[in-house]
């Protein structure tokens, strides 16, 4: 389990078991964070776990896809992401294009071009 992808959605919900469930931390072997999960299972006498787990559930859904894979999957991305990135930068190739060929129009000068262009790779996430 340590190489495959993890799934947002199965992590909160072995989150969410663990705070209504006598065992707490589940999730944390499902991340790959044995020794986390074993905290979680020592201590699962105690109210701590369960408000981590429910916590953490929380914080696993309000990440979107991305963010997701790069602080749990080493940067893995689905199929989706990657189509979705790919077309990111298909439409900032073409708006720097037409950028340019508003330069060699002369309807920009090469300074406005210049603010324009690092303005366009700034966003870049």
């Amino acid at each position: 389990m340590l190489n495959t992808r993890k799934s947002r959605s199965i992590a909160a919900i072995l989150a969410f078991a663990g705070t209504l469930t006598p065992i707490s931390g589940l999730h944390k072997f499902y991340m790959g964070q044995p020794l986390w999960g074993f905290l979680y299972l020592l201590l699962s006498w105690t109210p701590i776990p369960k408000v981590a787990c429910a916590i953490e559930g929380v914080w696993y859904l309000a990440q979107d896809d991305q963010i997701f894979d790069r602080n749990f999957n080493k940067g893995k991305m689905t199929a989706r992401n990657l189509q979705n990135q790919a077309a990111g930068v298909g439409a900032l190739a073409d708006a720097l294009r037409e950028l340019d060929k508003l330069r060699q129009d002369g309807l920009i000068s090469e300074y406005e071009f210049e603010q324009k262009r690092r303005a366009l790779l700034d966003n870049i996430s």
